[in-house]
């Protein structure tokens, strides 16, 4: 009985000494600039227990510059990459296409929780859609875009690019490109934030 009680004692003390990283979750993280993808397009796999560590992981695997900025609301992300945030327009994250009502560092994650790190500008209704590609029917893919609740909304003009230089219109949320080896897809409309990256 003592001898359990003293290993029961130890895993406590155990517990209570082992970092954060021990309670991390692996999920999927990409981060969108101003003009392009900076990190991750296709949604690359990191170890990370809140949204503010899987920038940080990203950061390390694709060796892009961010910064932080302590407030009195907590971490404020306000420059990834070479562009800083400022007036209507700044860094912003989304985790399983909605934006979380607390602060980066304050969301726990869980395996397969998806994250993206974008830049945005903000207007009366909130931030710009984001937009998600995921495979349909063979050898097609189904395109949503979401508010910043994670509900669906339309998005007009909304394209499927294939490699660089091809388009193909997306009809009903859906578009069917036909063979493209080695090329990836993803959708793009105006005033939206650029989809992940299929191949």
């Amino acid at each position: 009985m003592h001898r359990t009680l003293k290993r029961s004692l130890a895993l406590a003390v155990l517990a209570l000494v082992v970092p954060g990283a021990a309670l991390a979750a692996t999920v999927k993280v990409r981060v969108e600039g101003k003009t392009q993808t900076i990190w991750g397009p296709t949604e690359v796999s990191v170890t990370a227990s809140n949204a503010l560590e899987a920038l940080e992981a990203a950061s390390l695997a694709g060796e892009f510059y961010y910064h932080v900025t302590r407030t009195s609301f907590g971490p404020y992300v306000d420059q990834v990459a070479r562009y800083g945030g400022a007036a209507s327009s700044g860094w912003v994250f989304k985790v399983n296409d909605a934006s979380p009502p607390v602060g980066a560092d304050a969301v726990t994650l869980k395996d397969g929780d998806r994250v993206v790190w974008y830049y945005a500008d903000f207007g009366p209704a909130g931030g710009p859609p984001t937009l998600l590609v995921r495979r349909a029917a063979r050898g097609c893919y189904a395109v949503a875009a979401f508010d910043d609740n994670g509900r669906t909304v339309p998005a007009p003009g909304v394209v499927l690019r294939v490699g660089s230089k091809r388009t193909v219109a997306v009809k009903s949320g859906q578009a069917c490109p036909g063979p493209h080896p080695g090329l990836l897809v993803r959708a793009v409309a105006p005033g939206a934030v650029r989809s992940n990256a299929l191949p």
